[in-house]
């Protein structure tokens, strides 16, 4: 998950990270609270990770909405990762007892936006001015899917 990560940190442009992620920071991450969590991992049939998905609390969200990032292999977007990662993460989410999912894209990642609005999210917020961990400044959109 970190090479895959990684990849799309170097790339730039769709994600807030902005530096290299070890295998210990993701291990970490899968950590913070995980009877809150679930992450979702699709993989192709020799077992190379196409993509991760995992759901958490935020501070910044009530206690009833949980967070999602997403992230699939550069090359493998529009094939259909996303979808089953999202189907298996929404089930999640109201397992835990969710009521709805935040997602906070940069405004600039057209092709995030487009996902998630693929999947019933819905704006309700925009950030302006947002600064990452290298010091750019980008703007950001929070969308929303209920979950009841």
């Amino acid at each position: 998950m970190a090479e895959l990560l990684n990849a799309i940190i170097r790339k730039g442009g769709t994600t807030a990270h902005t530096t290299s992620v070890s295998r210990d920071t993701i291990l970490e991450w899968m950590d913070r609270d995980p009877q809150r969590s679930a992450w979702h991992v699709a993989e192709d049939d020799t077992g190379n990770i196409l993509g991760f998905q995992f759901l958490e609390p935020h501070p910044d969200l009530p206690v009833e909405a949980c967070d999602i990032a997403s992230f699939v292999r550069l090359g493998q977007t529009g094939l259909g990762v996303g979808s089953k990662l999202f189907d298996a993460s929404r089930k999640a989410a109201k397992a835990l007892g969710y009521a709805w999912i935040n997602a906070t894209i940069r405004a600039d990642n057209s092709g995030g936006l487009a996902y998630y609005q693929s999947r019933g999210f819905e704006d309700y917020a925009h950030h302006t001015k947002q600064r990452l961990a290298d010091g750019a400044v980008v703007d950001k959109i929070s969308k929303r899917y209920d979950l009841t």
